[in-house]
């Protein structure tokens, strides 16, 4: 296979992909994922994106700890907020962002400088209406929605102003993001991570002097955390920026000479969406859950979502290794290496299910780790401590599930494993609202409920893969695409069985000559 047909195949992933300029690395990292031996390849490939792990779980865990010591109803409050926050965050990250490295790994693995410049203005632009849809939507439906999911007073009040902060800036976290996938899809994966994890570092240093105040600083409270997030994460949008624009980047983000085309909205869109869709699922699960818990009581609210807040680690976790599996499922699918593709998929599952497996089971034994981080009420810990027992036990089926889904991204079908993230949601709330107000189980059904939403995923994504078939046609895209290029390529035959001489056809066949008289004939007559 050709180091442009690899570039070119709709598996590729920013790993492999790079300019033509660059033709030696390009094939040697090619090799690397059809030939190196599977398990050091995935650790040697995930190892970057540790960084941007340790990350979001330090801002993920350092909120919370801030936040806590503004007293329970604080912590609720912007725990009513926060799903909405991380859904802003995957959704730039692991759902455009994923559209975003795959058209720019695209077109520089075709040569296309052009196109690839072009596409990181249409990157910035998507950042932009994104953030636009993200701030008018959730800041007009907030108030609706805090108070449906169990806020009020106090409470209410802090998710509030938390939220009109951290929504009014969604731009800082979609440009972020964005434009990091845009890096990653000329192959770097340094700095988009080094960017990632100063702003992260640049938002626990400058938050608890915004929510505590701080000399001529005054004490913001909740609102502090929302700023501090705005401000860091602006402020490494900005180094993207300035790095795109350098002569450094493989791609140059100018803002002028270049039009807006739709057909390059489409190139990100086409694998963005999907991503999308399921990053909705996955965030949407965590509000229904929140929202039903909200109406068992407030320290019920509060320990689901002081454990939930876990879940939110095991994502970018799932994603750092996701990554490299799709890079490595993708290439070898490409190259019709099947077998090993699918072994590809299954190690890296066994990996992420394993790590999520190790944490679940800590924080089962030792609940008081994490939830100690964040509240000293006595209600709030037994409740988040039955949460973890019960739930953490399965968070290594969680993880297999994530996995299979990064697998199926690189076989280019991935219906059928956002399919089983839409059932499990509809499972888990279905069955939380069944065990509450039928079976009458309290707080123990509404936590089973999860767990068996999660097992549910789990066998789902399983049988998804099974259900994932070897190409019957030649190349990637649709049908109609293959049958085209099945027909050029038929072409081309011809056309060269019929420049040959009279002397050069003695090794054909009978069949052979006969289509050689026939192109000779289509040509003169042409």
């Amino acid at each position: 296979m050709s180091e442009r047909s690899v570039a070119n195949s709709p598996s590729c992933s920013p790993t492999v992909a790079t300019s033509p300029a660059a033709a030696r690395p390009v094939a040697a990292r090619t090799r690397l994922l059809l030939e190196g031996p599977v398990l050091s390849t995935l650790l040697r490939l995930s190892a970057p994106n540790v960084l941007n792990l340790l990350a979001i779980a330090g801002m993920i865990t350092f909120d919370g700890l801030f936040l806590g010591r503004l007293g329970p109803d604080a912590l609720a409050g912007v725990s009513l907020a926060f799903p909405f926050v991380m859904l802003i965050q995957h959704t730039a990250a692991s759902g455009m962002g994923g559209g975003v490295s795959s058209a720019i790994a695209r077109a520089l693995g075709a040569g296309k400088r052009d196109v690839a410049d072009a596409l990181a203005l249409h990157t910035f632009v998507l950042a932009l209406g994104l953030a636009a849809a993200f701030s008018t939507v959730l800041l007009l439906g907030a108030p609706f929605v805090f108070r449906w999911m169990g806020g009020h007073g106090e409470i209410l009040s802090s998710a509030l102003a938390y939220s009109n902060v951290a929504f009014s800036g969604a731009v800082s976290i979609c440009m972020l993001n964005l434009l990091g996938s845009a890096v990653r899809g000329t192959g770097n994966m340094g700095l988009p991570a080094g960017v990632i994890v100063g702003s992260v570092i640049a938002h626990v240093l400058i938050s608890p002097l915004l929510i505590f105040g701080w000399g001529p600083l005054p004490a913001l409270g909740p609102a502090g955390a929302g700023w501090g997030l705005m401000m860091s994460f602006g402020a490494g949008s900005l180094v993207l920026v300035v790095y795109l624009r350098s002569r450094r980047s493989l791609v140059t983000l100018a803002f002028r000479g270049v039009s807006l085309q739709w057909g390059l909205f489409a190139e990100i869109l086409k694998v963005g969406v999907p991503g999308l869709i399921n990053v909705i699922i996955t965030n949407l699960s965590v509000v229904l859950l929140t929202g039903i818990a909200g109406h068992l009581g407030r320290a019920v609210a509060i320990g689901y979502a002081m454990g939930a807040r876990l879940e939110y680690i095991l994502i970018p976790l799932a994603f750092g290794f996701g990554t490299a599996i799709v890079a490595m499922v993708g290439t070898n699918w490409g190259a019709e290496q099947y077998r090993r593709a699918r072994d590809i998929a299954w190690t890296g599952a066994m990996i992420v299910a394993t790590a999520c497996a190790t944490i679940g089971l800590i924080v089962a034994l030792f609940p008081g780790l994490w939830m100690g981080l964040f509240s000293d009420d006595k209600e709030i810990i037994r409740l988040g401590t039955w949460y973890l027992r019960i739930v953490g036990p399965i968070y290594g089926l969680y993880g297999l599930g994530m996995a299979l889904y990064f697998a199926t991204q690189g076989f280019g079908s991935v219906i059928w494993t956002v399919t089983a993230n839409a059932v499990r949601l509809l499972a888990s709330t279905g069955c939380a609202l069944a065990a509450i107000y039928w079976l009458d189980l309290g707080a123990i059904g509404f936590f089973v409920a999860i767990a068996g939403g999660f097992c549910a995923y789990a066998a789902l994504t399983v049988a998804a893969m099974f259900r994932v078939k070897e190409p019957k046609y030649i190349g990637g895209g649709s049908r109609a695409s293959k049958l085209r290029r099945w027909w050029l390529d038929r072409d081309k035959s011809r056309r060269a069985l019929a420049a040959l001489d009279d002397d050069q056809v003695s090794n054909l066949s009978d069949i052979g000559r006969r289509i050689r008289r026939e192109a000779r004939r289509a040509r003169n007559r042409s």
